[in-house]
């Protein structure tokens, strides 16, 4: 991949790849942006070891995924704000907006870690199953599984 390349790789998955951290670091934005920043600053040192073969926009997700979890285990402890935060960037302008996902929000923000991933990466980032086993390296069955998984205990906690 060439530097140019890169850089239209990054303007086109900027805003999906914050959206996704945003949402995996529970609304914790300076988290979020400071993975977000680590992991194109990986990305772009790794540029000579990219697979051309392979989704520009998957390995930037795995780089990040990957990032995060090692924010994770280094961390002792998160500094949680709301996760309505991750709904400003989507871009929407109306105030009523804010509150329209709340309860769905609020619900994946309960998940557990692997299928919220996999639910955010599939549904609000459109990533296929194999794209999704590629990022969180799993197989296509446990992607399935955890979207299964997922989608049910979000309906539980919904429908409460």
């Amino acid at each position: 991949m060439t530097r140019e390349q890169f850089i239209q790789t990054v303007k086109c998955e900027q805003r999906g790849l914050r959206r996704f951290l945003l949402t995996l670091c529970r609304g914790d934005r300076m988290t979020a942006d400071d993975i977000a920043q680590e992991t194109l600053v990986k990305a772009y040192l790794a540029l000579d070891k990219y697979d051309e073969r392979s989704k520009a926009k998957v390995w930037l997700m795995k780089i990040a995924y990957n990032t995060f979890l090692n924010h994770r285990i280094q961390a002792t402890r998160y500094h949680y704000e709301d996760i309505e935060e991750a709904d400003s960037l989507r871009g929407e302008d109306a105030t009523d907006n804010i509150f329209r996902y709340q309860q769905l929000e609020q619900a994946m923000a309960q998940l557990p870690e692997t299928e919220r991933t996999t639910l955010v990466l599939h549904y609000f980032e459109g990533y296929k199953v194999e794209e999704i086993a590629q990022i969180t390296d799993s197989s296509e069955a446990a992607v399935k599984k955890r979207l299964q998984r997922g989608r049910e205990e979000l309906k539980r906690r919904i429908e409460k």
